[in-house]
Parts: structure tokens; C-alpha cells; sequence
């Protein structure tokens, strides 16, 4: 009973991110989401309580969905200075697969105090903890340099770009400078 209850509430979360990717400017309605899951609509009664309930869901789905995954990319990069290159790559993937489309729905949709500053700062935590463990004075402003490179390869593949040239583009752009902090922290780093 619990399997099925939690393969029916995954199926109707799953129903609102697709709706969301493809660029609904508001939060679908109960009816839309359970026949795109193709159960009844009083379904969604039994997992959400309104539309600001599934909202909330959909936040607790999503962000830890893709900062998990590109926490995992970048631990297995290895050295600090591949973990920064790991993060660009990562976050563009997830661009390219539909994820921001969606992230960027709820963004827009959800009040100021579910998304926004307090989500970023999470989302980049990993990038600044790899930044300042290479010795950038301020890592924090140098992660929102790197996530401009990052919304500017965002725009780019959502504009009909070939990702993997967007993608090269950014570590392009960003490379040359972390392999410059990484040497000079380390002379004998053999990355640089």
C-alpha cells in the first residue's frame, strides 16, 4: 500500500515537472496534472491539500534533485579545481535535459520565500566551499562571476544552441582562470 501510494504521488509529481518544462507561466491545475499521470483528478486530494501544497512538493522535489546531482559530479571530479569545472558542467546538463526550464517555472511562480537568494546560496555552496578551497580571496563573488558564464550558457542553450557548444564555451571561459588560482596555490599541481 505505501510502494503504491508513493508511485502514485511520484507519478503526479512527475505529471506538474512535465507540464512546467514545457513553459506553463502558472502552476498547473489539479485536473491537467492528474490526467497528464492518468489517474482521476480527486487523486490529487489524497497527496495535496491545494495547489500551494503540490507548489511546495514540487520545490522539495526539484532543488535537492539538482543540487544532489551536481554535488555528486563535482565529489567525483576529484581536486578543487576540477570540482569548479565539474559545477559549470553539471549545472549545463541539467539545462540541457529540461531541469532549469522547470526550475525556472517555480522560481516564478512560488512567493519570494520558498526560492530566490535562499536557494542560490545553496545551489552554489558547494562552488564557493571549492573556490575558497583553492585560496580565491572572495569566493563568493567569484561563484556569482561563475554563474554568470553559467546563466549566460543557460540563455544560450535555451535560445536552440547546441549544448555541448555552449557548454565548451563556458569551461572555455572559466578553465584558464581556475587552473591560474589552482597552479598558484600549488605550484606542483600536475592540473594546471
Amino acid at each position: 500500500m505505501a510502494e503504491h501510494r508513493a508511485a502514485q504521488k511520484r507519478a503526479l509529481l512527475d505529471a506538474a515537472r512535465e507540464v512546467l518544462a514545457e513553459g506553463t507561466p502558472e502552476l498547473p491545475g489539479f485536473a491537467e496534472v492528474a490526467a497528464r499521470a492518468g489517474l482521476a483528478r480527486s487523486s490529487m486530494y489524497q497527496y495535496f491539500s491545494s495547489r500551494r501544497d503540490l507548489l511546495d512538493a514540487l520545490i522539495e522535489d526539484s532543488y535537492p534533485r539538482w543540487s544532489g546531482r551536481v554535488e555528486r559530479e563535482m565529489r567525483a571530479a576529484g581536486s578543487a579545481d576540477l570540482r569548479v569545472l565539474a559545477y559549470v558542467r553539471a549545472n549545463l546538463d541539467l539545462v540541457a535535459e529540461g531541469e532549469h526550464a522547470i526550475a525556472s517555472a517555480i522560481s516564478s511562480i512560488a512567493p519570494n520565500e520558498h526560492v530566490g537568494a535562499r536557494v542560490h546560496a545553496q545551489l552554489s555552496a558547494p562552488l564557493v566551499e571549492a573556490l575558497a578551497e583553492l585560496g580565491v580571496p572572495d569566493a563568493a563573488a567569484t561563484a556569482d562571476l561563475v554563474n554568470s558564464v553559467v546563466h549566460a550558457a543557460t540563455r544560450q542553450i535555451e535560445a536552440g544552441e547546441d549544448a555541448d557548444v555552449a557548454r565548451t564555451r563556458a569551461v572555455a571561459l572559466i578553465e584558464p582562470y581556475v587552473m591560474f588560482v589552482a597552479h598558484r596555490a600549488d605550484p606542483g599541481n600536475s592540473t594546471a
